[in-house]
């Protein structure tokens, strides 16, 4: 008989791209994910992905399949949150969904003071707005805007994506060269550096390097590691660079631990929003989290 949670991950795969990125919406390790797909390639006899890089390209077969199940999925989850809310008549359950790395740095510090029951989503921003439509989510903080009659954003910061490096980089190398105007050394001189990324996407990199250098960074990261904060946590031992929105590191650039390197030439801001329905029956719950993030973020 196949696994239910066969056919979550075949859709997670399915619409990420990539099984990294499957494992970060599902909660669950990337050798979960291979393993679930193998099992339901095993059950279904032929194979769904072709991988391509890093992404994993879906086979004819899988498009059909994929056709055939979505909706029975969706409404499969949206029965699972509403039978879950049905049965908590005393305490809701808030529904929040963010980047993982977001999470770490706000939210995990004090979910356990929250007077109400709480599930985190982590996931692409795209279908995180979906569920908030669906009802499936009620908060998401996003730094996308897609407008939706139903959904109400409220923008409650800004950040910077930056160039950050090690204590032990020398910087005022760097900024010898940047002295001089010269955009072509600039990037020579930042090519020769080590490099951290994460396994996600070089989203932050792209764009850095596109808004300054007007294209696409030519090479790879020397470390690719698995978030973010786990950038930064590298970058304390003393050397290598990266492309992170400042929001991650504040306080290790305030303390010394890493260096801020360069904002650009044309500083590459995002504006955060908090997004929720506009008629959410759990209103009060919701404003206790925006204050509680608020409160991380002065």
């Amino acid at each position: 008989m196949v696994n239910f949670e066969w056919y979550r991950t075949f859709k997670a795969i399915y619409k990420t791209g990539t099984l990294t990125n499957a494992a970060e919406v599902l909660f669950i390790s990337q050798p979960g994910v291979s393993l679930h797909l193998s099992a339901l390639e095993n059950y279904v006899g032929y194979k769904l992905f072709v991988r391509s890089g890093r992404k994993m390209i879906p086979t004819e077969r899988a498009k059909v399949l994929y056709n055939f199940i979505a909706e029975a999925l969706n409404k499969l989850e949206e029965a699972e949150k509403m039978f879950q809310r049905s049965t908590e008549k005393n305490t809701p359950t808030i529904s929040v969904g963010m980047c993982f790395e977001t999470f770490q740095i706000t939210l995990e510090q004090f979910i356990s003071s929250l007077p109400f029951n709480i599930i985190i989503q982590f996931g692409l921003y795209p279908e995180m707005i979906e569920s908030l439509e669906k009802g499936i989510l009620d908060l998401i903080i996003t730094p996308q805007m897609v407008v939706k009659n139903g959904i109400d954003y409220q923008e409650f910061s800004k950040e910077t994506i930056v160039l950050i490096g090690g204590k032990d980089i020398d910087s005022n190398e760097f900024n010898a060269i940047l002295k001089n105007q010269n955009l072509h050394e600039v990037e020579e001189w930042l090519k020769q550096q080590k490099w951290y990324g994460n396994t996600g996407d070089m989203e932050h990199l792209r764009k850095f390097w596109q808004i300054n250098f007007n294209k696409n960074p030519d090479f790879r990261p020397n470390y690719i590691v698995p978030n973010i904060n786990s950038i930064v946590r590298c970058l304390s031992s003393g050397m290598g660079l990266a492309v992170v929105p400042d929001l991650f590191c504040k306080n290790e650039i305030k303390n010394g631990t890493i260096q801020l390197i360069w904002e650009g030439n044309n500083p590459l801001i995002n504006k955060l929003y908090f997004a929720s329905r506009k008629k959410n029956e759990h209103s009060a719950e919701i404003n206790l989290i925006k204050e509680k993030f608020l409160s991380l973020l002065k």
